[in-house]
């Protein structure tokens, strides 16, 4: 392929990926997300999944059937303060056109988020799961494979439910991993650590008896299957909710309506 025609194909990827970047007008979410509780919250390895507003998270929510379209993985102090004095990143992420990148817990402030936790992780397998995140910082897709991208734009393609989580894996090209959970997903199979492993049954087991020829098989999915809800599905993470972790007394909730009952009961207001 001659140079004029990738500068051409990649300045249309870069075209095709911003317009999947635009921001839905009305997004409003039901629980925010404070930074400083989930700074407190978090641990290194803790993913991080995000309920996005693009137009590619609007794709990715459909073809998943999922609230979460995006997952990032929190690193804790591993990455150094910026030198501008700025808010240090704390999350390693994939994002369509920047690749891998280090972000803010800030970034995600006025969005729905969930917290799930790898249970059993041990420290080594932790470290090196942060190692390896970080050891993909800076890396590129290449944005020339448009037809990747274009697929993106159907709102709603006339798949059955069960094969669309294959579109999402479709095509050769980078592009495919611009869902950003399969670099995560891949972090963890390094260490052997499971995330939905698919259950195998041997042949001839339906009617075997003995325990070991019952035995079931995992088998670890290839990483460009895994999306952001599956990490929230999955056995083996543990979901984490800021409001519970520190203790939590619903006795201590200030209720409006109850407030306007007690004015009206001590007449200040009328009924």
């Amino acid at each position: 392929m001659s140079d004029i025609t990738n500068s051409l194909l990649d300045r249309l990827g870069h075209f095709l990926a911003r317009r999947l970047q635009r921001e839905s007008s009305g997004y409003q979410p039901y629980t925010p997300s404070d930074p400083e509780t989930l700074h407190r919250t978090l641990q290194p390895g803790d993913i991080l999944l995000v309920e996005g507003n693009q137009r590619l998270s609007a794709a990715i929510k459909y073809l998943t059937q999922s609230t979460w379209s995006h997952s990032a993985l929190f690193v804790g102090d591993a990455l150094p303060e910026p030198a501008d004095g700025s808010e240090r990143p704390r999350l390693i992420e994939v994002n369509l056109g920047d690749g891998c990148v280090a972000v803010p817990l800030s970034k995600y402030r006025t969005y729905n988020t969930r917290i799930c936790r790898p249970s059993g992780l041990t420290p080594d397998d932790r470290d090196a799961i942060v190692t390896f995140m970080m050891g993909r910082l800076g890396l590129k897709y290449d944005m020339r494979n448009v037809l990747d991208l274009l697929r993106y734009f159907l709102p709603a393609p006339p798949v059955p439910v069960r094969w669309r989580r294959r579109l999402i894996a479709l095509g050769s090209g980078d592009p495919t991993r611009a869902i950003c959970s399969s670099l995560i997903a891949q972090a963890f199979q390094s260490v052997a650590y499971p995330i939905l492993p698919r259950v195998v049954h041997m042949p001839g087991q339906a009617s075997a008896e003995s325990t070991y020829s019952r035995r079931e098989i995992l088998q670890i999915r290839h990483h460009s299957l895994f999306t952001p809800r599956d990490f929230d599905l999955s056995p083996y993470f543990q979901i984490v909710k800021p409001t519970l972790a520190f203790g939590f007394d619903y006795k201590s909730l200030q209720w409006a309506e109850k407030e306007a009952e007690a004015r009206v009961e001590a007449g200040k207001e009328p009924g």
